[in-house]
């Protein structure tokens, strides 16, 4: 779900989504950066990432049965 929701997040506003993440070790911080000023790049990102929880919550589905 997690995965779900800041994917649909990193689509409806790139630059918020990426600076919610500018935390932890300077190299990630710089990564999240670099994702603020590239909004095509963010919401490409969070597409992959709404289809990878799409993907993960309907697998986990098929181990249950």
């Amino acid at each position: 779900m997690v995965l779900i929701g800041d994917g649909v997040m990193a689509i409806v506003h790139p630059q918020k989504d990426a600076e919610a993440w500018k935390t932890g070790p300077m190299f990630w911080r710089n990564l999240m950066h670099e994702l603020s000023e590239r909004p095509g790049l963010t919401r490409a990102i969070g597409v992959a990432q709404i289809a990878a929880g799409v993907w993960w919550a309907l697998s986990q589905e098929d181990e249950d049965e």
